[in-house]
């Protein structure tokens, strides 16, 4: 640091007394550092903290509604419009009390604003990214030189590995703050903000291997854990000697293990061919009958002046969720690295799994397409300015602080790059309904009232509205989806949590696992946060198939039934609405 700029620094950190500096900041503010102040002393922005009585920032988070099939309509005059971020408003990270350094992850900071992403140029190749059980030894001998090369550049260059790594900590764990509303935590997950978040953190992170490599050709390898040929864990990431090599994963899921896509912290004992019908039977409901509609696969609206994670996609719970823990390590606080939103990244089999995330983005479009007849796919996208407009931040190739929209992250070939084809056998594999579950035992079922505690199985009998809610013009609308509403979900203390639903099955236990009257699962990792912090959010789950193949599609009401696996939660009420996108 030249000599000026210390001074500089030492001066602004004692004129106000309201300035300290700390390891790390308890608010965000306003600053009034220059960028090119934090650039040249190489200090994080982080280590600056305001006092908020100057900034006039709330202390706490206000609280917001859940999120509910208006999809924002009923907004308040404060609420409304794209979620921001910027480098001047990243702060104190929400991290568990039992963790594993480092505890800040902010960026390092630009001298200048952030550039508008540009679309590479059109005439530059089309890149391939193909599984790692095809790509051969050579390709991913290239993914371990990428990720040395990363590890070995200094922790303050932003396209190093630890800084690829903070990323995630740094979007996940609420450490950036809206723009506008620097009380209100960012959080790119359990929204329709997941998606395209994680497309454009791969898309960074392989072009700067690319750069790194000095190969333009290279592409992130895809771990394709949801067909057969992928659901072991590649044998690249468990050489000792390998860059690849994370020690913190469950020993117990190394090769050949069969990946779990319904994992919760206790095994299932299922043989391989068990785990496999049971994995394709996970993937249908998620990929096909529980994702007819943008929100119920991407997540729910999420706009400026809104509290965070007000409901994730199918997607997103399970295989995401569930995967994630499978490979942390149980025997860790959190089920670091890979079952922890903070340390996710610093694992490199994180980028293979989530170029596959974003490879089941596009399986979703095209299954939406190939299934022209289905009536209830009308859209495969969302047309909403709020979502098109929210933006990210990252780093590129050549180190420049870049400002990526949503609406820029849409089109891989516009990206410059494509998935191999891989099939997609799931695609297929309806689960099978499973007779005498409900026995008589309907018209016998206990009184719930709302909120509950989830602290044993519920059954409740649930209203369908009237078909005259679903008529536009004094017809039926048959592309509406009937949807199943969890509302007021409440994990306590901010810690793993998981619970099964099921659907006319109050005999649950028969139910096979994977089986139809199963119609999807809430899981919840380790959230960011202290003991007494917890996170409110919803769930959806659509209906129309799965009251087809259990034939109540004329019945008045169904059965739900809430089986916790993990977890405290709190229910705050269910009920059925119909919606079209």
């Amino acid at each position: 640091m030249e000599a000026s700029s210390r001074v500089l620094l030492l001066f602004m950190l004692t004129l106000a007394a309201t300035t300290t500096l700390l390891s790390l900041s308890t608010t965000p503010c306003s600053y009034s550092t220059a960028r090119a102040i934090l650039a040249a002393t190489g200090l994080d922005p982080y280590l600056i903290s305001c006092n908020t009585t100057t900034t006039g920032a709330a202390t706490e988070e206000e609280e917001a509604p859940l999120s509910n099939a208006d999809h924002g309509n009923n907004r308040t005059a404060k609420r409304g419009g794209p979620i921001v971020t910027d480098l001047l408003l990243c702060g104190k990270p929400e991290i568990p009390e039992v963790a594993f350094p480092p505890f800040q992850c902010c960026p390092p900071m630009s001298s200048s604003e952030p550039i508008t992403f540009k679309l590479p140029d059109p005439a530059e190749p089309l890149r391939t990214r193909r599984p790692v059980h095809e790509v051969g030894p050579e390709h991913m001998a290239k993914y371990e030189r990428a990720v040395a090369l990363m590890k070995a550049l200094p922790k303050s260059d932003p396209r190093s590995f630890y800084q690829q790594a903070n990323i995630h900590c740094a979007y996940c764990t609420g450490a950036y703050r809206q723009v506008g509303r620097p009380e209100l935590r960012v959080q790119v997950h359990y929204s329709w903000l997941f998606f395209p978040f994680h497309r454009a953190y791969i898309y960074f992170f392989e072009r700067i291997a690319a750069k790194l490599l000095g190969d333009p050709g290279f592409t992130v390898p895809v771990w394709t854990w949801d067909v057969p040929e992928g659901m072991r864990m590649p044998a690249e990431f468990v050489n000792e000697s390998s860059p690849l090599y994370d020690p913190v994963r469950d020993p117990g899921h190394l090769p050949p293990k069969l990946v779990d896509l319904d994992f919760w912290e206790v095994e299932k004992n299922l043989t391989d061919e068990q785990q496999l019908k049971h994995n394709m039977w996970v993937m249908y409901k998620q990929m096909i009958s529980g994702a007819p509609l943008p929100s119920l696969f991407h997540g729910q609206p999420y706009r400026a002046g809104d509290t965070q994670k007000p409901g994730a996609g199918t997607a997103e719970l399970a295989p995401h969720n569930t995967m994630h823990a499978w490979i942390g390590n149980w025997w860790y606080p959190n089920g670091e690295d890979m079952g922890a939103y903070y340390a996710a990244g610093r694992d490199p089999i994180f980028y293979a799994f989530h170029a596959n995330v974003d490879r089941l983005w596009e399986a979703w479009r095209r299954v939406g397409v190939r299934n022209g007849g289905d009536k209830r796919r009308r859209a495969v996208e969302f047309n909403d300015l709020d979502w098109l407009d929210s933006s990210f931040l990252f780093y590129d190739e050549e180190a420049r602080l870049v400002r990526v929209k949503v609406r820029d992250m849409l089109d891989t070939e516009k990206l410059r790059y494509r998935f191999s084809k891989v099939a997609m056998p799931w695609a297929k594999a309806r689960p099978p309904t499973t007779p005498g579950v409900n026995n008589g035992k309907r018209g016998a079922l206990k009184s719930v009232t709302f909120p509950v505690s989830l602290d044993a199985a519920i059954s409740v009998e649930v209203m369908r509205p009237p078909v005259a809610t679903r008529s536009r013009l004094g017809k039926v609308d048959d592309a509406q989806e009937e949807v199943l509403v969890i509302e007021g979900i409440e994990v306590q203390d901010a810690k793993f949590v998981k619970f099964d639903v099921y659907v006319n099955a109050v005999e649950y236990q028969k139910v096979q696992p994977g089986g139809r009257e199963m119609a999807g699962s809430f899981v919840s990792l380790r959230h960011p946060g202290k003991v007494g912090d917890g996170v409110k959010t919803s769930m959806r789950v659509a209906l129309n198939e799965l009251l087809e193949d259990l034939g109540v599609k004329e019945d008045k009401s169904v059965t739900v039934t809430l089986v916790p696996v993990k977890g405290k939660v709190r229910i705050g009420g269910i009920k059925i609405v119909y919606m079209s996108e």
